[in-house]
């Protein structure tokens, strides 16, 4: 008979959906630079798909953070990695943040001179742009580091979500279904 797997509960997704929030937001500088590299009209569409991969990137980031917020309630305290977790949660915070704030700024060089009905020039269409990566790089170092102590939970301290059994499978307790395991790590 077909069995389908368990859907999982709400604390069990971080482990599913931080994968996003990382490809995405790091597949955006690509676009900005392609759209850089073109002449003025030909890089547009670039810059238009840069700019919706970074709002997706920030929206699955934030989906991320809320999932990695209720796996956190249901984590064991007092363990040694309650601090990389306080760690982690505070970079999550902080990530949000500057992607909230990078967003607001693509959304500028790409809406503006529509919105003044400039013609668009190199300085528009490849400074500007440029100069946005430059500081696109604080987001990624904040992106990188906050995944960073997200796998210093997973492989140092062996923190993982417990996705429920389905249908009479082993697995998880009921009692532990959708929580957050700490094993003592190596």
């Amino acid at each position: 008979m077909l069995q389908f797997p368990p859907i999982p509960t709400w604390d069990s997704l971080h482990p599913m959906l931080v994968h996003f929030p990382i490809v995405l937001l790091l597949l955006c500088p690509l676009f900005v630079l392609i759209s850089a590299l073109m002449a003025p009209p030909k890089g547009r569409p670039y810059m238009i798909s840069a700019l919706i991969i970074l709002l997706l990137g920030t929206g699955s980031l934030f989906l991320a953070a809320a999932a990695g917020e209720a796996a956190a309630t249901v984590a064991g305290h007092g363990s040694p990695a309650d601090a990389v977790l306080k760690s982690h949660a505070d970079l999550a915070e902080e990530t949000e943040i500057v992607s909230l704030v990078l967003c607001a700024i693509l959304v500028g060089i790409v809406a503006l001179p529509r919105f003044l009905q400039r013609e668009e020039t190199r300085l528009t269409t490849t400074l500007v742009p440029l100069s946005f990566l430059v500081l696109y790089c604080v987001g990624v170092l904040f992106l990188v580091s906050t995944a960073h102590a997200g796998a210093r939970l997973v492989h140092e301290f062996g923190v993982h979500a417990i996705i429920p059994a389905g249908n009479g499978q082993s697995g998880a307790s009921p009692g532990t279904a959708g929580s957050v395991q700490m094993d003592e790590g190596n």
